[in-house]
């Protein structure tokens, strides 16, 4: 029996113009988390991350907290993001406004939920991204390489909320409405577990923060 932990990345910079990048915040997130996890003496045999740049910076601060080297990393392309503005134009006219009040960012969340549903049943396609069932596949896959390659190891992936739902309700075999709100749902650094086996990957775990649970760490609950 192995174990496969996924870590959704530490905060981006949500409404920046650059969003894949971690904030200063998402950078300690990061590091907290690895020291955490050295504290009680974890390791990984191997560590696969997306390819995005903020998957990338979080592994490296999980690495400075679990004092490793940062080099001995697969990249999968398919556990990266999908593009969220691409989705929202399938269903909305115009260029959105950075959001900048409460509900501006409820109205952003509000056509991304209807986006994504759209994408997923296949009724839209968002320019420069895959159809909804490729972009399953790259999760997929990743998840019967660990099957394949790592029986009996502990795994570490770093990815986005929308991959790691999306391995989550595929396991779970959830509707895409509920693998919608698992995605909307998923905290920054947040720590999702399976165990497996060669044969299939059963869930332990979603969207935990063990390295935050404490009153000093309160105000580093982020979702974006």
């Amino acid at each position: 029996m192995g174990t496969l932990y996924l870590v959704r990345h530490g905060q981006a910079s949500f409404g920046a113009a650059d969003y894949d990048n971690l904030s200063e915040l998402g950078h300690r997130q990061s590091v907290r988390l690895g020291e955490y996890w050295r504290e009680r003496g974890m390791h990984f045999d191997a560590v696969i991350t997306g390819t995005l740049k903020r998957h990338r910076q979080t592994w490296e601060g999980i690495a400075e907290g679990l004092a490793l080297k940062r080099d001995d990393v697969l990249p999968w392309p398919g556990l990266n993001e999908y593009d969220s503005e691409a989705v929202i134009a399938t269903i909305h006219e115009g260029k959105l406004e950075k959001p900048d009040s409460p509900e501006m960012y409820r109205h952003h969340f509000r056509l991304l939920r209807d986006g994504l549903g759209a994408w997923m049943q296949g009724r839209t396609q968002p320019v420069g991204m895959p159809s909804y069932v490729d972009f399953l596949a790259g999760v997929t896959t990743a998840l019967d390489h660990v099957r394949d390659r790592h029986h009996g190891a502990k795994v570490l992936v770093v990815s986005s909320g929308g991959p790691i739902s999306t391995a989550v309700g595929h396991v779970l075999g959830t509707s895409p409405e509920t693998t919608i709100e698992l995605n909307l749902r998923i905290r920054n650094t947040a720590v999702t577990e399976f165990a497996f086996t060669p044969k299939r990957h059963m869930l332990v775990t979603y969207n935990t923060l063990p390295h935050l649970d404490a009153p000093a760490y309160e105000s580093w609950v982020t979702y974006a």
